[in-house]
């Protein structure tokens, strides 16, 4: 977590992302960059230069707005903190801040949420949503403010695999940086139920393949993994779900689901994803 990229949009959880970011750049030794996407509004004009002029005064007044807020934010929050940036940039939310994790070689994006439901979950989702779907770096989504010193118990949920080493060491490497108990997890559903003798020497063997340790491993019965998840959370209290995502798109989404998106919007604890292939 040397380069965190916190996207912005002054909203009350952005804030709170942009002061959790601050503590874990000090700790981490990193750099904190802030970003704020602009999508510029859809013009019907039949003269044209009226348009571009209006587009270019509103561009200039946005941008000018953005960095008044910026150096709000790091006087308040970051005065003798790590190294503060901030970017405004135009264009759509999710594509725009995936190019600029490219470009600006982003290891970790820390994002405040607000969350979605219903119909705009299903259609629409959140941009944080979708910037977990599609990120190719680890992406922690915070709804409000949480301090680093809380982080003690961190809800791993997994089907027991051992075929996954990428994900299984990040988050070895986020357990090891939050100094946390880590709570592996399989939730049993009645569409693919299956017996404590089948389901807890696998955990064991995968504990041991990975050499996890401060670990606990549990078995939770639920109608679905995304209650399961989320039951097991509210029961155990725990400060941070870290998950992989499969980061499915389109109908296959809609049909299929995803049950780190669905975490980010209805998990009150910071959820850390990382996408697999």
């Amino acid at each position: 977590m040397k380069k965190i990229l916190v996207p912005c949009d002054f909203s009350d959880p952005s804030v709170q992302a942009f002061k959790m970011a601050v503590e874990i750049a000090n700790q981490s030794n990193g750099e904190v960059i802030l970003l704020n996407v602009i999508e510029l509004p859809v013009m019907h004009e039949s003269v044209l230069m009226p348009t571009l002029s209006f587009e270019e005064a509103f561009i200039k007044d946005m941008k000018a707005h953005a960095e008044k807020n910026f150096a709000k934010m790091k006087d308040k929050w970051a005065k003798e903190g790590p190294k503060v940036s901030s970017f405004v940039e135009f264009g759509g939310t999710t594509p725009t801040i995936r190019d600029f994790v490219k470009s600006k070689k982003i290891d970790f994006i820390l994002m405040g949420t607000h969350g979605a439901n219903g119909v705009k979950e299903f259609f629409i989702g959140s941009n944080t949503e979708k910037i977990v779907r599609t990120a190719g770096v680890p992406v922690m989504a915070i709804k409000k403010q949480i301090k680093l010193n809380s982080i003690k118990n961190i809800v791993y949920p997994t089907t027991g695999d051992v075929d996954h080493e990428e994900i299984v060491s990040e988050v070895k490497a986020l357990q090891n940086f939050f100094k946390a108990k880590l709570h592996v997890l399989f939730v049993n559903t009645p569409s693919s139920f299956k017996r404590d003798s089948e389901i807890k020497p696998k955990l064991k063997a995968f504990a041991k393949r990975y050499m996890l340790k401060d670990v606990t491993l549990n078995v939770w019965n639920d109608y679905s993994e995304e209650e399961g998840l989320k039951n097991f959370v509210i029961e155990t209290r725990a400060d941070l779900v870290a998950m992989a995502t499969h980061g499915r798109r389109g109908l296959n989404h809609l049909m299929s689901g995803s049950i780190a998106e669905d975490a980010v919007n209805h998990i009150n604890c910071p959820i850390w994803t990382f996408k697999i292939s």
